[in-house]
């Protein structure tokens, strides 16, 4: 099952830049990268060519992930759906242990600039999604201490 993607237009904008940047010069520099690293000699003790071998790996994942996401998301806000209601695409102001925090609910994808983001299915976010503005909610974090959380705010990330 594919999970929705929410995206700004900024955002897709950014991400099909950045496709068409590794598809381009990104894949023909590491062509030149692999040959001239091929051209020292020999590749099993070559630690250019491994380097370079890794990188273009590591490009190729990106390029297939931006491909997925870019293919199964939706460009514009989520769904309104109840007023007051915690949802995917918005920023989040809560309550944590007395600290109000401020966050992104969502894909990291969205997020321009210094706003943490935290995924609908991270401890956090799956505590926080659906709850009302008002609420209050507890989650586990990951070294098992019960951490309560606060909503004061919700709106639609813009």
């Amino acid at each position: 099952m594919t999970t929705q993607t929410w995206l700004t237009q900024e955002a897709a904008d950014r991400l099909r830049s950045e496709l068409e940047t590794l598809e381009t010069t990104g894949r023909t520099e590491i062509i030149k990268k692999i040959e001239t690293a091929r051209a020292e000699g020999d590749l099993k003790e070559n630690g250019g060519y491994h380097a370079a071998r890794e990188e273009q790996g590591k490009m190729e994942a990106r390029i297939r992930q931006l491909k997925h996401m870019l293919e199964y998301s939706h460009i514009g806000a989520p769904p309104a759906g109840e007023s007051g209601f915690v949802g995917a695409g918005m920023v989040i102001t809560a309550d944590i242990g007395g600290d109000e925090i401020k966050f992104l609910l969502g894909s990291r994808e969205i997020a321009s600039g210094d706003l943490d983001v935290y995924s609908e299915k991270s401890p956090l976010g799956a505590a926080v999604l659906g709850a009302k503005i008002g609420d209050t909610v507890t989650y586990k974090a990951p070294s098992g201490k019960e951490i309560t959380v606060a909503i004061l705010e919700a709106e639609f990330y813009a």
